[in-house]
């Protein structure tokens, strides 16, 4: 196990396997944004703990955005899979929980207590260590179980600290956000917190401390637990989630409409936030004005069931234009051609030689565990881990064919370039060179591909948007008028409330949720 590190300097190899995380999740994801990160600070190490709701992907995408070499805590079942577990072991993640009850070593890899001790040097000495305190992967909409593991670490570390007059570690919760964890091409948010708050750890003296030490550790992991509730807008299920995010995007949308802007998209961190004002100020009204928030809850599912069953999402409504015209949907079929003309005319050939095989075993691998009832949460590491397996080892196959189509004496395709004036000087390029230039070829015309196709999911949308805007059996003004009134009775009640990213906000102390420290604006108050 690596001792303490530089965390300005990460080692050559971490470099390179982190590019080659951010590179895997730059594909799987349209958009990854890295939130307050300025609460990363360079005096003291931090512990960064968070939720863990998608398998590999997680530890992946966290890897790829923190700055710095972060050494990641995972269970060990991961690493008995033998390629995956070089390959993150590469990149900085440990395996933890390798020992039994019985002291027997299941898993590859030091015991949990070594390794603890080894992660307290580490923080001690201005390291990163990221933990998931769940200790396994889910697909419900809240956290679930917090385990005492961060906790024991961060005792060990603080001690540590002290003993040898250095800082003491952060304890650093983040905000892991999915749009759609297991779709292809969705967004994704990391959204790092200020750090808590921890009560003063009890000193060791002997024996009977051992019973102060479980209560510290108690009440700290309770305290993670309601943080990571907060960070990640836990709810008890999605249908509460789902109903608070698209009532975050009805609010956003007014207060453009308002400020007699244009109804656009924002940034996929600008949503997260959103969603964190509308939670809390939710939850305040529940507590405060129930019938309030009964009704207004009731009053905004009746709308989003109407406008799913007409196939219509909320920005379908903001966006529609006072006047449908034909000019318009003519320009967003040529917007729609164009992405098309250029996507195929340009480098699709090469992304579907060098990918449709492993694209078409993935759709297969899919369709498989769905019908094994594999659960949702690992769906999205399925296929990461099957195109780490399966797309490389296609393109160097592909790769090889090339190189012997090109520059062996018996390959049909050599004779014919052969007898090319011009052409004759293809097969005398060095084999090796033309291996490698097909194995680079392959990834990047996928890439470019991604990039046009994006385009295309872009201008398609569009272009439905258009077609149901043209619909006249939709009551569009009906649609409407609702959808502006319940974001009007949202917005106003926002706006009497003091919520996160208000310029008075104060966060909650550490275990303590949004929704404590939520009050009711004075009145004449600025906003």
């Amino acid at each position: 196990m690596e001792g303490a590190s530089d965390k300005r300097s990460a080692p050559l190899v971490y470099r390179v396997f982190r590019a080659f995380f951010r590179f895997l999740t730059s594909i799987w994801f349209r958009e990854v944004n890295l939130v307050d990160d300025e609460h990363i600070a360079d005096e003291a190490g931090a512990l960064f703990i968070t939720w863990h709701p998608n398998g590999l992907i997680d530890p992946m995408l966290m890897t790829a955005q923190l700055p710095g070499k972060v050494s990641t805590l995972v269970q060990h079942q991961l690493f008995k899979i033998p390629f995956v577990g070089w390959l993150f072991r590469q990149a900085g993640v440990i395996p933890i929980g390798a020992t039994s009850q019985q002291g027997l070593n299941l898993g590859r890899g030091p015991s949990t207590a070594v390794v603890f001790t080894e992660m307290a040097k580490e923080l001690v000495n201005g390291g990163r260590v990221l933990m998931f305190p769940e200790e396994t992967t889910h697909g419900e909409a809240t956290v679930q179980r917090v385990r005492s593991g961060p906790a024991r670490l961060l005792l060990e570390a603080f001690r540590l600290a002290d003993s040898t007059g250095q800082p003491r570690p952060r304890l650093v919760p983040v905000g892991l956000h999915y749009s759609a964890s297991q779709r292809f091409r969705e967004r994704a948010a990391i959204v790092l917190e200020r750090a808590m708050a921890v009560p003063e750890p009890p000193e060791r003296v002997d024996v009977a401390s051992v019973e102060g030490e479980r209560a510290w550790i108690a009440e700290v992991t309770r305290a993670i637990e309601v943080e990571l509730k907060r960070a990640n807008l836990s709810r008890t299920s999605w249908r509460e989630r789902t109903l608070i995010w698209k009532g975050r995007g009805l609010v956003q949308a007014e207060k453009q409409r308002q400020a007699g802007q244009s109804i656009s998209k924002v940034s996929y961190a600008e949503a997260i936030l959103g969603a964190r004002r509308l939670r809390a100020g939710w939850e305040f009204m529940l507590e405060h004005e129930p019938e309030v928030a009964d009704d207004l809850t009731k009053a905004c599912e009746a709308h989003f069931t109407d406008l799913d069953e007409r196939s219509l999402k909320p920005r379908d409504v903001d966006a529609r234009p006072p006047d449908v015209t034909l000019g318009g949907y003519v320009k967003a079929v040529a917007s729609w051609l164009w992405a098309l003309v250029w996507m195929f005319g340009l480098v699709t050939w090469g992304a579907m030689v060098g990918n449709y095989i492993p694209f078409k075993f993935q759709s297969l691998l899919e369709r498989l565990t769905k019908r094994s009832n594999v659960d949702d949460s690992l769906q999205g590491s399925i296929k990461v881990l099957s195109s780490l397996i399966m797309f490389p080892l296609w393109w160097l196959l592909l790769s090889g064919l090339m190189a012997w189509f090109l520059l062996d004496s018996t390959s049909p395709v050599f004779v014919l370039l052969a007898s090319h004036q011009l052409l004759k000087y293809i097969t005398m390029l060095p084999a090796a060179g033309v291996f490698l230039f097909f194995l680079v070829f392959w990834p990047l015309t996928a890439r470019a591909h991604l990039q046009l196709y994006a385009r295309l999911v872009r201008t398609t949308r569009v272009l439905q948007q258009w077609r149901a805007w043209k619909d006249d059996d939709t009551d569009w003004e009906t649609l409407v008028t609702t959808q502006q009134a319940l974001a009007g009775r949202l917005v106003n009640l926002g706006a009497a409330l003091v919520l996160p990213g208000d310029p008075d906000w104060v966060d909650p102390p550490a275990g303590k949720d949004d929704v404590t420290v939520v009050r009711r604006r004075a009145e004449g108050a600025p906003q």
